[in-house]
Parts: structure tokens; sequence; C-alpha cells
């Protein structure tokens, strides 16, 4: 493996890299530089917790010549709003010694203040596809003159549902022009994404879908019911010294609400909590206040959460075990970035054996089973999803051709009525001498004479 200093970056990049105290490429920053910089369209294939920002902005702004310009050279597209926000942290850390502009936009912002900031002058433009969908079809931001689009964490931003906007993007922007596209897992729908909008992209694959990280520590919990799930977390918690900084991953939003109250009341004032029913200030504050170690516990679900770098976290806690499994994945790795060391713990309950089996199978690999602590306290309280529906006997919702009881019969034959149209409407009319139109007053009249 080499050093930055093989990668030949400019000075500026160089003191920055240098500050920041790296010494040596991620095999995906390594592998990426020189196809990214030699202007071909890329598909890289990496893990989260890969280095994946750094893998393309390095070759971007080592090509970034300075510019008067008003409108953005470079387009990079972002699942969420947290992505934003550490992507243009990210573009601003490598460009401290550099006259660069970057912008972020995304929605949850009044569209007033974006327009205000896109209409300075950007070099760089950081965006979710909705907001920067809306600036671009209401001619308030030119795309015309991108030259490189980078489109991170693609496979979340389908599952999210915008591709609607990125095809109406891809309409938008100049045909001459490098495609630069990472993702974590290559599914169907990123497949189709390539073939209609790529040209000849070369691939970069660092690890396969579904592929863990070595430097992770794997280990799960056979609990009963999710409040259980809670005493459990809470349990493991008070060992402060061990549980240093925690992310714990939530399946939704009502569950991650339960969970936070719960722990807020034994750890008051040590948890943050963020998903998509938060406002974007409380959002970022709670991230912040989490990053910083104001807070060390931050219970997310898995969109939210997708593609965040935490700076040295000690675990990461999934309360369920996700349905697919490449969810699982994205979720440890939150944890051992930059080939640091980690550690996993995934609860489990027997009714999601059925998921824990994918997972491991899509892994090639056993996450470790261990003894509940002793002073485990098992709660009975089940949430609604986890009882079983119970059929009421003499009151059954849906009645079943063998299920008929003995008083059931079929209605004569003479009782049976059969649609026959207009035909056996015109039998009726003929036989009763009825007009064919009873609001006809002509042939009402003719009649009555």
């Amino acid at each position: 493996m080499g050093t930055f200093e093989d990668l030949k970056l400019t000075k500026f990049l160089d003191n920055v890299i240098e500050d920041l105290g790296y010494t040596t490429p991620t095999p995906i920053q390594e592998q990426a530089f020189p196809v990214i910089l030699s202007g071909k369209d890329v598909v890289g294939i990496a893990q989260t917790g890969t280095g994946k920002t750094f893998a393309y902005l390095l070759p971007i702004l080592r090509e970034l010549k300075f510019s008067k310009q008003q409108t953005p050279r470079v387009l990079i597209l972002v699942p969420t709003r947290e992505l934003v926000v550490q992507v243009v942290e990210a573009v601003e850390q490598l460009t401290a010694y550099m006259n660069v502009r970057v912008a972020g936009v995304y929605g949850g912002v009044n569209m007033n203040t974006h327009i205000a900031l896109v209409q300075e002058g950007q070099d760089i433009i950081v965006a979710t596809p909705g907001r920067l969908y809306d600036l671009a079809i209401s001619r308030m931001l030119s795309l015309k003159a991108i030259q490189k689009l980078v489109i991170d964490e693609v496979d979340v931003m389908l599952d999210l549902g915008f591709r609607f906007q990125l095809m109406n993007i891809f309409d938008l922007l100049p045909e001459k022009r490098q495609n630069i596209m990472f993702s974590a897992t290559m599914t169907t729908e990123v497949d189709d994404l390539i073939t209609d909008f790529f040209l000849f992209p070369e691939k970069i694959s660092v690890a396969e879908s579904g592929t863990p990280l070595d430097n992770i520590q794997q280990t799960r919990y056979e609990v009963p019911n999710f409040y259980t799930k809670i005493n459990l977390v809470s349990s493991l918690l008070k060992d402060k010294e061990t549980f240093k900084k925690v992310v714990i991953f939530s399946p939704d939003k009502k569950k991650a609400d339960i969970l936070f109250e719960n722990l807020e009341e034994m750890f008051l004032g040590q948890c943050a909590i963020i998903h998509s029913n938060k406002t974007q200030n409380y959002r970022l504050r709670a991230i912040e206040n989490f990053d910083n170690g104001k807070k060390r516990v931050l219970v997310a679900s898995d969109i939210i959460a997708r593609g965040l770098d935490f700076d040295q976290l000690s675990h990461v806690i999934s309360i369920d075990v996700p349905e697919y499994p490449e969810n699982y994945i994205h979720r440890i790795g939150r944890t051992g970035r930059a080939e640091k060391e980690g550690k996993s713990i995934l609860f489990s309950t027997p009714k999601e054996a059925e998921y824990l089996i994918a997972i491991q199978e899509l892994m090639q690999k056993q996450i470790t089973l261990l003894e509940n602590p002793d002073d485990l306290e098992f709660n009975e309280q089940l949430l609604p999803e986890e009882r079983d529906k119970v059929r009421e006997r003499n009151n059954p919702t849906k009645v079943v051709e063998d299920e008929r009881g003995a008083a059931f019969h079929d209605k004569k034959e003479k009782n049976r009525k059969i649609n026959m149209g207009g035909s056996y409407r015109r039998e009726l009319a003929k036989k009763y001498k009825k007009p064919k139109t009873r609001g006809d007053k002509n042939a009402n009249k003719k009649k009555r004479r």
C-alpha cells in the first residue's frame, strides 16, 4: 500500500492531509484516485467506513481550478440532509488552503435561503435530489456548466423514491460530463441506472456487497421481546467506561421514541435521538452533541444514520434484526471506520430467527451468541405486533368454505337472479308494451291519440 505522497496531490491538499494526520490512503481511495483523475465514468462499490467521500473529493479537488464563474462545476448528490452537511464539511476541510466555494442544499429549509445561497456563485453544490430538482426546475440554479456528477449512496437514494428526480436531473445536465457513482450495494435498480446514463464506466470494487469489515467484533444476545431488549440495553449502558459512545439502531420511528424515552429516564441528559419526524435543526444539533461527546448515546433510524461518519464509536447496537440483511451491514459500518477496531451488538428474538439466518448467510459468518446478564429483568409487556393474533371462536373474521355449518343452504333455483342485461329489458318492454324511453314525450302523445 502506498502513501498520499504517491498520489501526487497539490501542495494545498498535501498540507491539509498532513494537518489531518493522514498518512496512508484506504484501498478505495488508492484505487479510485487515478481512474477519477483520468476523466472516465466510475462506479465504486465499497462498504461504509472505507473513506468513500475522500476517494472522490481528492481527485476532483486536485483538478478544480480557480474560477469566478457563478454556476457550479461539480454536483454531488446524497440521499439525506445529514449527509449533505457532512460532505460540505469534508470539502471545507480539504479546501482550507484553496479558494473553493461550496454550498449544501436540502429539504426542510426555506427555499429562498437556498436561492440566495446558489446565486452568490458556487463551485461545488452538495444536494439532496428533491431540493436540487426544485431549484433547477424553477430556474434558480443552472446545471449547464456541470463537469462532474457524483452520486453517493445511490442505493439509498433509490430506496427513498428519488428515481423520478434523478431522471429529470440527468436531463438538465450537459451530455459531456464525468459520472462518478458510489454505492455499498449493487442492486438491479442501480445497475439499470448505470446502463442508461453511464458511458463505459470503470468498476472499482473493494468489498463485495454484504461483506462485513473484518475489524468489527460482532456479538448478539437472544431476548424474548422489545421491552426486555430495553432492559438489556439499559443494563449494558450502565458500564460507562466500556460503552463510551454508542449508536443504537431502531427499525422505525415509533420504537425509536419508546427506546429514547426509557433510556433518557435512566440516563438523564446522556441520550439523543434522530429520525425523520424531528426538525432539521433538532437532528443536526443531536448529531453535533453526540459527535463532540456531550451525549453518550444516539438512538437513530436506519435511513437517517446511513453514511454518517462518527468519530471513535465504541459500539453499534441493533435493537432488532433488520428484514434486509444489507441494512445490518450498513449499521455495523458506523463503527470500525478507517480500519479502526469496532464492536457491534445485535439483539434478536426467536421470531427474528429467519432474518438472522439471512444475515449470517450473506456475510458467510456466524455472529457470536453471548449469555444474558444475570441481573437482566425480563419484561412480559408486548408491543401490538408482538402479540399472537387470537381468533375469536364465536366471531370469526372470515368464513371459509370448510367452516359452513349444517344450517347453511344454497338458494333455491327460482330465487337465483341472473343478469340478462339489455335483452332481458327488451323482452319486458315487448311483453308489457312499455315505451322505449319513459321521457319520450312524442311517443307518449301518439299513444294518447
